[in-house]
């Protein structure tokens, strides 16, 4: 650039004393011509400042922690991405400069880290967390317990209750019904040689009821875990006003893909629908506010 200053300044000179028209005309275009090359060079300096910043790369991280690694939970709150380490620590996730990565585990510390030009140059981002550490005093109440189940039911004196292997008669020892199931299994089985109460219940829709009621109850139990388990990541990365967040979950449960994703349990896939169904939501809400 001074280069270029000191060039203007002797064809500024060289103007002034040019001896005909047709040379200050030709003195005055290459002026104009150092100008727009100024001008251009400028342009291109911010264009290239720019490309630089908004350079997306995706980081090879790993988690480093004295106990397990595996599920930590990896959130580019910039960006709105979201990933899970590795058995070992590891990961990959998009990011570009000046990005907010946040690291949560349940017992570990949470972490923030905002990407700096050495993590693009480098595409590498290690973390170290520090182990979430409630101490308490010992406290010893009663017998001591061996950690072995058999041994300590057996030394803590506590006389279990008489089951029906005791006495010799089947059991059901499945997974205990709803009200709502057995309600169900009690209007489809029947005795005799033509059941009437299948049929009867069949007829009258009660049975279609009973299913409708019992597919109710379990879309509330998986929309009551997606709070549990995903309220603080999902409105970490997009934030909701708290009286809306319940009408929210209500709105993304009657999604019928919501409870085909659930049933995979595959976390991202239903963090990822979230998101999507959180976005429209916003959407509705606006809509309906103009």
């Amino acid at each position: 650039m001074k280069h270029l200053k000191k060039i203007k300044i002797s064809l500024f000179e060289n103007y002034l004393y040019a001896p005909n028209f047709a040379a200050k005309s030709t003195l005055f275009s290459a002026r104009a011509s150092i100008d727009v090359f100024k001008r251009s060079l400028l342009v291109f300096s911010l264009l290239t400042t720019f490309v630089i910043q908004s350079q997306t790369v995706t980081l090879s991280g790993k988690v480093i922690a004295n106990d397990d690694v595996e599920g930590i939970h990896i959130i580019n709150k910039t960006a709105s991405k979201y990933t899970t380490t590795g058995e070992k620590g590891e990961f990959e996730i998009p990011a570009t400069l000046n990005d907010t990565i946040i690291v949560s585990g349940v017992k570990y510390l949470r972490e923030e880290i905002v990407i700096s030009q050495n993590h693009i140059n480098s595409k590498l981002l290690e973390v170290n967390l520090t182990e979430n550490v409630n101490e308490l005093n010992e406290v010893v109440v009663g017998k001591i317990l061996s950690g072995d189940l058999t041994s300590d039911i057996k030394n803590s004196g506590v006389e279990r209750d008489i089951n029906f292997y005791d006495v010799g008669i089947p059991g059901y020892t499945g997974k205990p019904k709803t009200q709502s199931e057995r309600r169900l299994y009690e209007a489809q089985t029947g005795s005799g040689l033509i059941p009437l109460n299948p049929i009867l219940n069949w007829i009258s829709g009660r049975t279609k009821r009973l299913k409708h009621l019992i597919e109710l109850e379990r879309q509330d139990v998986q929309m009551n875990r997606a709070i549990s388990e995903f309220s603080e990541m999902l409105f970490e990365i997009d934030d909701l006003d708290e009286a809306q967040r319940m009408e929210f979950f209500y709105f993304s449960s009657e999604d019928p893909e919501f409870m085909q994703i659930a049933k995979e349990k595959n976390d991202i896939k239903l963090l990822e629908f979230l998101q999507i169904k959180l976005k429209a939501y916003k959407a509705n809400v606006n809509s309906s506010q103009d």
